[in-house]
């Protein structure tokens, strides 16, 4: 199945680049090759991300009409520590960065990353920065032609809600089966038919995202379905809200076919049940 986002068509099984900086060069070229040629045309990243930029730029330019990059900022590396970028001028600066090792003039999606809350980094100083002006700075990009369309990563419903006058086109944060913490920022989605793009949509291996695959009602369903628990996980997140985008990152072409296996998966009402009672 497709939908679309920034009004481009996307399959709804994306890809998290944040993993390809795990291997060498050669091997996740040839990885993202093999990630698009299965069929996944919706590509997350960030300059912050180390290399990711660079192997896309290697492994798909000049990028085909239907593949859909989209990046974020509100941070930027600083040797081996991730710290915030949250002031406009930053933020311009992080949308430039991410063109030029893209090498592309435009990003179909440039989510901005909220440092308000844990967990991750939090804005301090000079970096607490009111929404209105960083919208005021994308919607400016945006009008330039740099970015197709503004997403909004890491923020509570009050701030979601504050910023959809802007045009928001997708909203990312942290959820899974098993971590409802981001459900009433989804709420807000459901209720303006705004894409959903759930990251950690399997867990993680960071404190407090339990990891969905490993849940034993999780991997009793999936033997019952004859399917991988990941796939389980991520055709819950297809099934709760229809505009679910999730984008699970691997470098593993075996967990590449378990994430991309449930969007064929079907999931009855009572499993669904039994699946919403695990939170």
């Amino acid at each position: 199945m497709s939908t679309t986002i920034a009004g481009r068509p996307v399959n709804r099984i994306g890809y998290g680049a944040m993993h390809l900086s795990r291997l060498d060069q050669q091997d996740a070229v040839a990885f993202l090759r093999h990630v698009v040629a299965r069929g996944i045309n919706h590509i997350d990243t960030a300059e912050f991300y180390e290399t990711s930029n660079a192997v896309i730029r290697e492994a798909l330019h000049p990028y085909p009409d239907d593949l859909v990059l989209v990046t974020k900022v509100g941070a930027v590396r600083d040797g081996d520590s991730l710290v915030t970028a949250q002031r406009p001028e930053q933020l311009r600066a992080s949308v430039e960065a991410n063109l030029a090792t893209l090498g592309a003039d435009q990003v179909a999606v440039v989510y901005l990353r909220r440092a308000d809350m844990l967990p991750g980094i939090l804005a301090e100083g000079d970096q607490r920065v009111d929404i209105d002006s960083q919208l005021a700075e994308l919607v400016a990009l945006r009008d330039a032609g740099k970015i197709g369309g503004i997403g909004l990563s890491h923020v509570s419903p009050e701030q979601l809600t504050a910023a959809l006058p802007a045009g928001i086109v997708c909203v990312q944060n942290a959820h899974s089966l098993l971590d409802r913490t981001s459900e009433p920022v989804l709420e807000v989605c459901r209720a303006n038919d705004v894409p959903w793009v759930p990251f950690f949509s399997l867990g993680s291996a960071f404190p407090g995202f339990p990891k969905v695959a490993e849940h034993p009602t999780v991997v009793e369903i999936a033997k019952s379905l004859g399917a991988a628990p990941a796939t389980v996980g991520l055709a819950w997140q297809l099934t709760h809200y229809a505009h679910t985008l999730p984008i699970p990152g691997t470098t593993d072409r075996g967990h590449l076919d378990d994430n991309l296996a449930a969007d064929e998966l079907h999931l009855d009402p009572a499993t669904m049940a039994l699946l919403d009672g695990l939170a």
